[in-house]
């Protein structure tokens, strides 16, 4: 089984490693990479369905989406973003949700969570999956939403 996993949004690629968030750089939550979102500001960004897959988890903040025939995948719009309270954030999906890759899931604006002093940076996380069965994009890679960011063997 191969599985590509597309980026949410488009900008540009991070390493783990690189996340401010000890969390996700330490890859307690699960290997993958991240996307500085590309922004501008008064400007929302609809964060897509990386997967064909089902809804597990719909928050402001973050979803979660169970691939088809695959692992769970962890969006995170933002760091330290759970704390607005769904502030700036329109969830356009609910939990149980069938979607395809590229559909709409949550719209925001990083350049708003970036002005209130918060990192806009997005993981995209694969939970239960052993980082080396991963493909990863070279990180400083610009990326259009849809682009393959990972591909899982």
């Amino acid at each position: 089984m191969t599985l590509d996993v597309a980026s949410p949004l488009a900008g540009r690629v991070l390493s783990l490693d690189d996340v401010p968030d000890p969390v996700f750089a330490g890859r307690f939550v699960g290997p993958g990479l991240a996307v500085d979102p590309d922004r501008t500001e008064g400007t929302d960004v609809t964060a897509v369905a990386p997967v064909n897959g089902t809804i597990a988890k719909a928050h402001p903040h973050a979803f979660i989406i169970t691939a088809e025939n695959g692992p769970a995948i962890l969006v995170h719009l933002g760091l330290d973003t759970v704390g607005l309270g769904g502030k700036g954030f329109n969830v356009l999906v609910k939990e149980g949700d069938a979607v395809a890759a590229g559909d709409p899931v949550v719209t925001w604006n990083p350049a708003d969570i970036e002005a209130g002093g918060l990192s806009p940076v997005v993981p995209v996380v694969l939970l239960e999956t052993d980082e080396q069965s991963l493909d990863l994009t070279e990180p400083g890679t610009p990326l259009d939403a849809g682009d393959v960011l990972l591909t899982l063997h």
